[in-house]
């Protein structure tokens, strides 16, 4: 039988708490969650996305979505708008407030990144990340 400790879910999901934990930190002064901050990075990335292709760009489930979606929208990070050709297509944009924080929220990515990562040589950063891409399919 194998070990907890040698369980490769056990320590995806132990390493996976500790990162989240970090970046949750590091995310109070903005009110943020970890959840909200990678959905405005997609947005960063091209901002007037779909509600569906930001979904498909970060991996999340409709309902999960939908209640990040309305807590940033409350908190007045981003507006949705009505697709113009299509009435069907909800989009999401920055707001003014989300577009002043950008350099704020990357210094905090790297941030979180650096120290995730501080014990690691730079072959080993590479392979984690490779790893890791590989196993998501």
């Amino acid at each position: 039988m194998i070990s907890f400790h040698e369980n490769i879910v056990f320590l995806l999901a132990k390493a996976h708490q500790k990162a989240q934990g970090v970046l949750k930190g590091h995310l109070l002064d903005f009110g943020l969650t970890p959840m909200q901050c990678l959905f405005m990075e997609s947005l960063w990335e091209e901002d007037g996305l779909s509600v569906g292709e930001i979904g498909r760009r970060i991996a999340l489930d409709t309902a999960t979505l939908a209640g990040v979606l309305e807590r940033l929208v409350t908190a007045g990070w981003v507006m949705r708008e009505t697709d113009r050709d299509d009435g069907r297509v909800t989009r999401v944009a920055l707001t003014e407030k989300a577009r002043s924080a950008i350099p704020g929220l990357t210094e905090i990515i790297v941030k979180t990144n650096s120290e995730l990562l501080s014990n690691f040589p730079r072959e080993k950063k590479i392979l984690l990340k490779r790893f890791l891409r590989d196993m998501r399919g």
